[in-house]
């Protein structure tokens, strides 16, 4: 999907004069499967809609290993810079999981065309919301739920993604291990 398409489809900038000039402040990027958006602990300015392919965001502790804390799938946008970074440091790593076509804008632009552009203001706070009605969303399945119920979840809310990403992914998304993961769906596929 193009850009211009992409934006005119939220309801805030469906007919305005001024998605064209939107549009024109992102800038393309191509990602191969493997490459990085961005990497945890680095500084990050950006803001990401990703227009084609798949993308996974990550967090590695001190011993290396790697808790999945989002998926991402053409075309969306990608968890805005305020809830993934800290005074300008990514607390994520995001990786494409295939080849994947993207949009970047600076965030203090983005902020700038906030304040000038009302139904941009409008679109930014739309998707800041989205974005964390659904990591409360997640927090909730992790506390609330076990096993067996979280799959079921994951199911529901992303709708498709077990043939998108790899299962030790999802497993790592859902809190569970790849072993649980397998089991649970071996137990589905036998009903």
């Amino acid at each position: 999907m193009d850009l211009r398409t992409f934006l005119t489809q939220s309801p805030d900038l469906a007919d305005v004069a001024c998605v064209d000039d939107f549009a024109a402040h992102w800038t393309p990027v191509r990602l191969s499967r493997g490459a990085h958006a961005n990497h945890q602990g680095q500084p990050e300015r950006n803001e990401y809609i990703v227009l084609d392919g798949c993308l996974s965001s990550r967090i590695c502790d001190q011993d290396g290993k790697e808790v999945c804390v989002g998926f991402f799938v053409g075309p969306c946008v990608v968890t805005p810079n305020i809830a993934r970074t800290r005074e300008g440091i990514s607390l994520v790593s995001i990786a494409a999981t295939t080849d994947a076509s993207l949009a970047r804008i600076d965030t203090d632009l983005l902020a700038d065309l906030m304040v000038s552009t009302l139904p941009i203001r409008h679109w930014a706070n739309a998707v800041l919301r989205d974005a964390l009605a659904e990591k409360a969303e997640r927090e909730w399945c992790l506390a609330a739920l076990g096993g067996a119920d979280r799959l079921i979840w994951f199911r529901q809310a992303f709708p498709g993604y077990e043939t998108k990403f790899a299962h030790s992914l999802i497993a790592s998304f859902l809190g569970i291990t790849p072993v649980t993961l397998s089991r649970l769906r071996a137990r589905d596929n036998h009903k």
